[in-house]
């Protein structure tokens, strides 16, 4: 009679199994076994459905029970096999000791076989290499573990090591290559080629590659089929919390903030194990990334310190916090101490996430000189991977230092150009951004009416989203306008004035300022000349006769 109940039990667990029951298959075989151990290849279905529904002490527990089954057997490869996923499982949970005796131990038993699983053993050397930022070698090892998926039929391992093979490319700046082993690999994972764990992980690392690159086509293509799998395997629940930080990054992008806000929540929410903190990471990240925009910075500087906390570099994201609270010493000091902890050969991509906002911070500070290396270094990058909205961040950057530097015309053209692109892919709240610097650029040149159509429109988009700190800068940029229109002083000729007037001297200013104290005396000798005074009292009661102290 117990011998029939637990051929029920395994049966209902492998039906379960086959459409996609994780949770109920785990429960009838759990049933089983304690009836009596299950053999190996139920107890590998028992372990797979631990795995993908985030069962992860209980998973690994099974998985070295079924690895030590299988040694028993002779079935080396096989076993080899499950050590594999053995150290992946700690890898990814930051175990790595134990992590590293399971590839050890898969390694040794696959040494005197030509099999499968030794493809799957150049998955980590590919990690390695790239956590040495060897990338010659980490492309090699991919390319190696994909021919030899191909040559055993392994649709998994092809795929996978593909799709990897395609991110070390996109790193290294052969994008076009790169982007078109990511797509041969989500044309299996589309087909339904790969089992679930391997098809989670084309989907997340392909929507990575693209998202560091700012593909966006690809990344709000994938994300949506992604988003599709993930909600069709309800029991599914390791990378779900993966697909809806995608969603919430996008969301953001396309100024849907308060979905954006609550998606990264729900990602949060799923986050169950210790493998999944880089989805709790950036599940705060974002958060804290809508609450600046939004000036509510309070909860943004709690959730940046959450993704540090979590192990999420807090970058660019807190500087630009501190920018926003006024405090452009500390974001400059923030973001040139993490560029400086990435080389400028091999950490292009992190350094490419970077740089907008150093150009941006700088520029803030008064630093052209910075800001103008830190964009020329962007428009490096920018031709160097080749995507049109890493194009748009660099022309993006170069108006604004243009425009700062009092070249409005050179400014106008690559501002404009970066519109287009940002408008084109979706992105409301950065179109709006540039469109500020546009207006701008055209009030110098005297083009007035040009520059009212912009701001209006730009204001319209501030106001919808809610972004309030740009509102309160456009207020303020507006009563700035005004009164340098009245007598020809530029914003920073104003802003020297002022500080002119509550009797800073030029070597004050130029510290305040982040100025050399050349340029301050020559923005001093502007002033006299265009208020028509002789000396740093008369210019003080100027400004004080028209309220600007």
């Amino acid at each position: 009679m117990g011998g029939a109940k637990k051929t029920d039990d395994v049966a209902r667990g492998r039906a379960c199994y086959a459409r996609h029951a994780w949770a109920e298959a785990y429960r009838c075989f759990a049933a089983a076994d304690r009836k009596a151990p299950l053999p190996a290849p139920d107890l590998e279905l028992f372990a797979l459905a631990g795995m993908l529904t985030a069962r992860d002490d209980e998973c690994l527990a099974l998985m070295d029970r079924l690895y030590q089954l299988l040694v028993d057997n002779g079935d080396d490869t096989r076993a080899a096999r499950y050590a594999f996923w053995l150290g992946m499982r700690l890898s990814a949970s930051r175990e790595m000791g134990r992590a590293g005796g399971w590839f050890a131990r898969a390694q040794r038993l696959t040494e005197t076989h030509d099999c499968v699983e030794k493809g799957y053993l150049l998955v980590p050397v590919v990690h390695r290499s790239l956590a040495a930022r060897d990338l010659d070698a980490a492309r090699a090892a991919a390319a190696e573990a994909a021919a030899i998926g191909d040559r055993f039929g392994d649709a998994d391992l092809s795929a996978f090591a593909r799709c990897l093979h395609g991110r070390v490319l996109l790193r290294q700046g052969q994008t076009q290559r790169g982007l078109a082993l990511l797509d041969e690999a989500m044309v299996a994972v589309m087909a339904d080629q790969l089992t679930p764990v391997p098809t989670a992980l084309v989907y997340c690392t392909a929507i990575a590659g693209c998202a560091q690159l700012y593909v966006m086509d690809r990344a709000r293509e994938w994300t949506a089929a992604l988003s599709a799998w993930c909600d069709s395997h309800p029991d599914l629940v390791p990378f779900s919390g993966t697909c809806m930080v995608h969603r919430a990054e996008l969301l953001q992008l396309g100024g849907s903030w308060p979905e954006a806000i609550e998606e990264a929540r729900r990602a949060f929410s799923r986050v169950t194990t210790r493998a999944e903190w880089q989805t709790a990471a950036d599940s705060y990240y974002q958060q804290a990334e809508v609450h600046r925009l939004r000036g509510d910075f309070q909860a943004a500087e709690r959730d940046y310190r959450s993704a540090s906390e979590h192990g999420r570099e807090p970058q660019p994201g807190m500087a630009l916090l501190r920018l926003a609270q006024g405090h452009p010493v500390d974001a400059l000091s923030a973001i040139r101490g993490t560029l400086s902890a990435l080389q400028p050969s091999t950490d292009r991509m992190e350094r490419a996430r970077l740089l907008p906002a150093a150009v941006d911070i700088a520029l803030a500070a008064g630093d052209v000189d910075e800001a103008r290396r830190s964009c020329g270094e962007l428009e490096q990058l920018a031709a160097a991977f080749g995507t049109d909205v890493l194009g748009a961040m660099a022309e993006h950057a170069r108006g604004a230092v243009e425009l700062a530097a009092g070249d409005a015309a050179a400014a106008l053209g690559p501002l404009r150009r970066a519109f287009r692109v940002w408008h084109e892919v979706g992105a409301p709240y950065i179109a709006a951004k540039v469109r500020v610097l546009i207006a701008r650029a055209c009030r110098a040149l005297g083009d007035r009416d040009t520059a009212k159509l912009e701001l209006d429109l730009a204001r319209d988009v501030f106001e919808r989203l809610g972004a309030a700190p740009d509102l309160a800068a456009l207020a303020a940029d507006g009563t700035r306008a005004a009164t340098a229109r009245s007598d020809g002083l530029s914003p920073r000729e104003l802003e020297v004035l002022r500080l002119v007037a509550t009797g800073k001297t030029n070597k004050d200013i130029a510290r305040q300022l982040f100025l050399s104290e050349k340029t301050v005396d020559r923005h001093v000798s502007n002033i006299f000349t265009k208020v028509n005074v002789a000396s740093r009292a008369a210019a003080t009661a100027y400004a004080y006769q028209r309220g600007l102290v």
